[in-house]
C-alpha cells in the first residue's frame, strides 16, 4: 500500500553564476538535465519530483551530482508527501490553495 509517509518528493535548489558565456551554458545545460530527468520547476531555480521511496531519492541524487556545473551552490532537499501537502504558498499577497500530490503515479 502506498503510504504518503513512504512516498516522497526531491527539491533540488540552485543559485549558479551566470556571468560569463560559458557560466550562462553551464546553468541553462544543469536545468536542462533536471527537466531530462522528469523534474519540474516550481521556481527559476527550484526544481521538484515526485519519487516512489528513498531508493529512487538516492538514483536522482546520483544523477544530480554527476551533471553539476563547476560552480555556485546547489542544495537537494528530501521530504515526504505528508510534508509537501502542508506547503503553504503564495502569490503576490493571495494565498493559493493546498499543494495537491499527483492524482496518478507515473512510473519512467
Amino acid at each position: 500500500m502506498l503510504s504518503g509517509y513512504r512516498l516522497m518528493w526531491i527539491v533540488v535548489m540552485f543559485d549558479l553564476p551566470v556571468v560569463g558565456k560559458a557560466e550562462r551554458r553551464a546553468a541553462t545545460d544543469f536545468r536542462n538535465a533536471l527537466l531530462d530527468m522528469g523534474f519540474e520547476m516550481s521556481q527559476f531555480s527550484v526544481y521538484m519530483r515526485f519519487c516512489s521511496s528513498q531508493a529512487q531519492i538516492d538514483t536522482y541524487c546520483n544523477q544530480v551530482e554527476k551533471c553539476l556545473p563547476a560552480g555556485g551552490k546547489v542544495n537537494i532537499l528530501q521530504f515526504t508527501d505528508k510534508q509537501y501537502e502542508r506547503i503553504i504558498s503564495f502569490s503576490g499577497k493571495s494565498k493559493q490553495p493546498a499543494n495537491k500530490s499527483p492524482d496518478q503515479f507515473n512510473l519512467f
